[in-house]
């Protein structure tokens, strides 16, 4: 698992959750810090779509459709709800770079 991997990951919230795309930021051999990956942005508010980062290159990241980062909330999840160990993709080197730049202005 590396930094701007993108996976599948089981991410729970008070009454349910589910298997959805993350985008690795931070591992280590226990525990993963990831970014939900949404598609959904046209019906969110203002204030929910300014912590978005809109994935340019999401074919390269292994995503089916336009996918976008939530940066407004950095999960920290046990390893083992990785569904798979094999990256669905990564972030392209010009989206990895443009969410680091978002991400230093917050």
């Amino acid at each position: 698992m590396n930094p701007f991997d993108v996976f599948i990951a089981y991410v729970s919230w008070d009454g349910g959750g589910k298997s959805r795309p993350v985008l690795a930021y931070l591992t280590d051999e226990k525990n993963i810090s990831v970014y939900q990956i949404t598609t959904q942005y046209e019906q969110k508010s203002k204030i929910i779509q300014a912590n978005y980062y809109k994935i340019n290159d999401w074919a390269d990241a292994g995503l089916e459709k336009q996918s976008y980062i939530d940066t407004g909330t950095l999960i920290k999840l046990p390893v083992s709800v990785i569904n798979e160990k094999t990256p669905l993709g990564k972030l392209s080197d010009k989206d990895k770079q443009k969410l680091i730049d978002t991400l230093e202005k917050k």
